[in-house]
């Protein structure tokens, strides 16, 4: 099969790899319907995240059940199916209180940039559509999997909620859809940072009601020139740079809440600016399983459209052109058809 194998940074091939296998009574392999570009693969892709050699990538998926190992009992062949990146039993305490990135037997599907991908602990990680859905609804679902479900659960650790100011740092997949989140969950004002008119577009037509484009110290000036000086009460980080983290604590009022999600890199926080602060910080790996029921009903409904941040479709075949665009800004994410 045809798969994606990041060599060196900058250096993305589609060659032809093994197909997947069940190893595992637990497994299932499935041929997938679309797969796309994550930020956090740029961060290997840019060499600010070392590797050893040659490395299969990507972790978003959505597509059709091919076959199942002897013990899967909840999805079967010929399902469309959506799961998380990272694989879960949804059995063990962890998962029963809502952390399956978390989970005591947890696994990351490694190349998803592919046709075909075997998922480990399908029965906890893969969750079926009603019927095979529509073409228009793959990019939704496959938005699903990784960008909604961080952002949606950063809002939530960011205790979004009705009556509440957001403030969202970040414009790219996972801080749009924190928008589209923050909106979903009742929040009277959602302020989204950006400096990229395309992108504001999108924040407003996701509920964004403020656009605020400056960044770090005179960022946070204006957040709180636009909430009489208090600060948001919840603040969403979804980029994962010192100043980013720090722009969203500083953004955010005494008693509020931070939801982190951007992957970090070289953060390192002031314990008395914290103590000092009265800020909740919580996130991490977003537990997208514990929110994908919810959101496949709210997608199958068309109630939300999170596929509009896909503003570039290209086969599996221009990779590497997909990695470019995002790398160079030209692009929110880049969706690959299979």
């Amino acid at each position: 099969m045809r798969g994606t194998v990041l060599h060196a940074p900058g250096d993305i091939r589609v060659e032809e790899r093994d197909h997947p296998k069940i190893i595992a009574p637990t497994d299932a392999v499935i041929r997938l319907s679309a797969t796309c570009v994550c930020g956090s693969d740029l961060w290997p892709y840019r060499g600010i995240q070392k590797m050893d050699g040659p490395s299969p990538i990507g972790h978003e998926y959505v597509g059709i059940v091919e076959e199942v190992g002897d013990e899967v009992t909840s999805v079967e062949p010929g399902q469309f199916v959506i799961g998380s990146f990272f694989a879960s039993d949804n059995t063990c305490e962890i998962c029963r209180a809502g952390y399956q990135s978390s989970c005591v037997q947890r696994e990351g599907p490694v190349g998803a940039q592919a046709e075909y991908l075997r998922v480990p602990l399908a029965d906890g990680t893969l969750v079926a559509t009603p019927d095979v859905p529509d073409a228009d609804l793959v990019p939704s679902f496959l938005a699903a999997s990784d960008v909604l479900g961080t952002g949606w659960f950063a809002a939530v650790a960011a205790e979004v909620g009705p009556g509440k100011t957001v403030a969202v740092v970040g414009d790219g997949a996972v801080g749009l859809l924190g928008v589209l989140a923050a909106k979903q969950l009742g929040a009277e004002r959602i302020i989204a940072m950006s400096r990229h008119e395309p992108r504001q577009k999108l924040a407003m037509e996701y509920g964004a009601t403020d656009i605020v484009t400056e960044r770090g110290d005179e960022g946070v000036a204006k957040i709180k020139e636009l909430t009489n000086g208090l600060g948001a009460h919840s603040v969403i980080e979804a980029v994962g740079t010192q100043e980013s983290m720090l722009q969203a604590i500083r953004s955010t009022r005494p008693g509020g809440h931070v939801g982190y999600v951007g992957v970090t890199h070289d953060v390192a926080l002031d314990g008395t600016e914290l103590f000092f602060s009265h800020v909740h910080l919580h996130g991490g790996p977003a537990p997208v399983r514990r929110f994908l029921p919810e959101l496949i009903d709210l997608i199958w409904r068309r109630e939300i459209d999170p596929g509009k941040i896909f503003d570039l479709e290209l086969p599996l075949d221009q990779a590497a052109e997909a990695y470019r665009a995002m790398d160079e800004r030209r692009a929110i994410k880049a969706l690959l058809r299979v």
